[in-house]
């Protein structure tokens, strides 16, 4: 008998995916071009509501079109079949399998940085990426067993999460006792920020943080209910984290002074040393490690469905869809794993931040698109869903994305070049795909 993942599980994958390496490192990339505290806490506030708007708007694509699979199932149904590929070869590729990398090099990072704080940088660096081998491969084997044992380490890891965050902001409020001289209201050329390109750039690294908004759609064969737990899933999951990152990123600012942070990844350590104390930091940092597992663990249950449901369309990569007695996707476990392995041996992480994040949001943005086409397509469509206030809250999400987009392309265009050399790349395979499949 086929088992299901609970709406909670569902809930704890999206929560766990989104608050990861983004919230805990993105403040002090975003310091380098801005001071203003108010345009820094904006920017968690507009992330927020992008990311609520296309969670509703995901919610009724989902609750239509229901299928695992996320934006593969929607970009094929809705434009082309190769559309969908791509978008699979996305998620697959940058979508998941970067972000686990990502998040495994962090928690290498503050582990590291916790119980080897005299460590030598060479010494540094090698520990750090082992530790990021040695927890991907862990979870690769814990998320190709069974369906109940997965989720219930997901769930166990998220409420975790959610409680160690509440209880060190908490705790840094109320330890420190001159607040930084930063205030988080509208002041004097507040609006210059705020509409200014380096805001936008800076929306990249927060859009990145709010990853993982939709994750749901990609597991919803495996819901219980999906038609109707779908909308609840997304809308709770994308709210509930962005009330946590704007109390995270107040804390930071208001406790830790900012030139400690400007520029660097491990803000969360390095506010925890100054608010907390060396060796408050130091279990602060390892705690912060620990918390990354969860975001890990989710992206490897979540991703690896995009490539399985590809197996299950494209007789070419029918290999794939592969899954145990369980029904759990061993082989496209391996696989993303396999691939989140070569990102932390090769690449370099801002890099890696600025490529993903303009990417995903690309993906997210047709697939929102998608929603008008839909409606207009096909306007006898069962929808047990539908978004609330269209069309304004899609087009706020398409509205504010396409702003973000442009800036990025035009103050980081060697990734945006790979981003769409990617892209080439995914439609290549697509048609070599099919060329095989016609000819056999």
């Amino acid at each position: 008998m086929k088992t299901f993942f609970s709406p909670r599980t569902a809930l704890a994958v999206v929560v766990a995916n989104m608050i990861g390496t983004g919230v805990f490192t993105s403040l002090g990339f975003q310091l380098v071009t801005l001071q203003s505290g108010f345009a820094l806490i904006m920017l968690w506030v507009v992330g927020g509501i992008v990311a609520i708007c296309g969670a509703l708007s995901y919610a009724e694509l989902g609750a239509a079109l229901p299928r695992s699979g996320g934006e593969y199932n929607f970009l094929g149904r809705i434009y082309h079949p190769a559309a969908g590929f791509v978008s699979g070869w996305v998620s697959a590729t940058v979508g998941f399998s970067a972000p686990v990398a990502l998040a495994a090099m962090t928690f290498g990072a503050y582990t590291t940085s916790s119980l080897l704080p005299d460590a030598s940088d060479q010494a540094t660096h090698w520990v750090e990426r082992g530790l990021a081998v040695a927890l991907i491969i862990l979870l690769t084997v814990i998320h190709t067993r069974q369906r109940e044992t997965s989720g219930t380490f997901q769930s166990v890891f998220t409420a975790i999460k959610v409680a160690v965050i509440l209880v060190l902001s908490a705790a840094g409020l109320w330890l420190v006792a001159d607040y930084q001289p930063i205030s988080l209201l509208p002041q004097s050329g507040d609006v210059g920020a705020i509409t200014s390109g380096a805001f936008a750039v800076s929306l990249i690294y927060v859009s990145y943080a709010y990853t993982g908004w939709n994750v749901a759609t990609y597991l919803t064969d495996e819901l219980e209910h999906p038609q109707t737990s779908l909308p609840r899933v997304l809308f709770a999951g994308a709210f509930g984290v962005m009330l946590l990152y704007i109390l995270l990123n107040a804390v930071f600012l208001l406790t830790t002074p900012r030139d400690l942070m400007v520029g660097e990844v491990e803000v969360g350590v390095i506010a925890a040393r100054y608010v907390f104390g060396d060796a408050g930091a130091m279990f602060t940092g390892a705690i912060l490690g620990v918390l990354l597992i969860s975001t890990v663990s989710a992206m490897t249950i979540a991703g690896p469905r995009v490539l399985q449901v590809i197996g299950q369309d494209i007789k070419t990569f029918g290999f794939l869809s592969k899954s145990n007695r369980d029904g759990m996707p061993t082989t496209a476990v391996m696989v993303q794993s396999g691939l989140a392995l070569a990102f932390v041996i090769t690449a370099t992480f801002d890099q890696v931040l600025v490529f993903a994040g303009f990417t995903l949001a690309l993906n997210s943005l047709f697939a929102v698109l998608g929603l008008f086409v839909l409606r207009w397509r096909q306007p006898d469509l069962a929808r047990p869903f539908r978004v609330p206030l269209f069309p304004i809250v899609p087009l706020v999400y398409l509205a504010l994305t396409i702003w973000t987009l442009g800036y990025v392309a035009l103050e980081r265009p060697q990734e945006v070049a790979v981003s769409i050399a990617l892209i080439g790349t995914g439609t290549i395979i697509y048609g070599f795909s099919r060329w095989r499949f016609e000819r056999a």
